[in-house]
């Protein structure tokens, strides 16, 4: 596939539309609490080097910017990287992370937040930020598995059935870019077969209800993809009627299933467990 100039190739959302700034505060609102306590579990501290590729709006990296200074380093990555905020410890490069080299051994942690599942060449891609690693260094992936988010209370039969044609739509305009909207379950072994260890996948679902910033980013979405979902076959009227029924109070459904997943390169002479092999005396 042909990727336009300054755009990732796979990524259906667009960081020049004028709904990203909407769906990277959803994304804020909704999830840097959760990612800042499970990137908090690597230890990450003063001194570090991290890289943060497919940034955003750059909060995760902000945060991570905060952890390490005075001494530290924060790189954070995008293909259009002007709404990335620079500032102590945290420079904005422009990068594409499927084309563009990394350093190898370089960094401390990388962070991969809703980025992967978007790219064709995404164990390629995992490849890649596994050698950019610091031998003992961590990686983090946090990904949805779209295949579970059912509405659960909807005004009538019609609105389950309008919720489920937009989620369809949604899932076949990520295919349709050459992203997979259920390899979040496949990322724990992606990780193992890529050689990390100390492998920590945590799963996690939310409610989804008029006004949370889960809903609203589905919502965004509805704006932000609105000439592809039209393409894969939703009508201006559905679209509508959706974003109507997303506003409903009486409305709510679960989230897809959320992956956070953080895993370790090993050492030298260290066993595929994350454990050292004992020494002849220790057996």
């Amino acid at each position: 596939m042909r990727k336009s100039p300054g755009q990732a190739s796979g990524f259906v959302f667009d960081n020049d539309s004028v709904h990203s700034d909407e769906l990277h505060r959803c994304i804020t609102d909704a999830y840097d609490t959760m990612t800042f306590d499970r990137l908090a579990e690597t230890g990450v501290t003063t001194g570090w080097r991290c890289l943060d590729i497919g940034s955003g709006g750059g909060s995760v990296a902000r945060w991570l910017a905060e952890r390490v200074a005075p001494t530290g380093e924060v790189m954070a990555t995008d293909v259009k990287p002007h709404h990335i905020q620079e500032g102590p410890c945290l420079t904005a490069v422009e990068h594409d992370v499927v084309t563009d080299p990394l350093p190898e051994a370089d960094f401390d942690l990388v962070v991969a937040r809703l980025v992967l599942q978007h790219l064709p060449e995404r164990l390629a891609v995992l490849d890649k930020l596994v050698r950019a690693l610091k031998p003992g260094g961590w990686l983090y992936i946090e990904e949805f598995d779209a295949s579970y988010e059912p509405p659960l209370l909807t005004p009538d039969e019609a609105s389950a059935r309008l919720y489920a044609a937009f989620l369809d739509a949604k899932c076949a305009v990520m295919r349709a870019g050459g992203g997979d909207p259920h390899w979040a379950r496949n990322a724990p072994a992606a990780m193992r077969a890529a050689g990390l260890v100390n492998i920590d996948p945590w799963p996690r679902i939310e409610l989804r209800t008029a006004g949370s910033p889960g809903l609203l980013m589905q919502l965004n979405h509805t704006y932000h993809l609105r000439d592809k979902l039209l393409a894969a076959g939703m009508t201006e009227a559905q679209l509508a009627d959706v974003r109507a029924l997303m506003r409903d109070p009486s409305f709510c459904a679960a989230s897809s299933v959320i992956y956070s997943v953080h895993g370790r390169r090993p050492q030298a002479g260290e066993a595929e467990d994350g454990l050292r092999p004992l020494t002849e005396d220790a057996r």
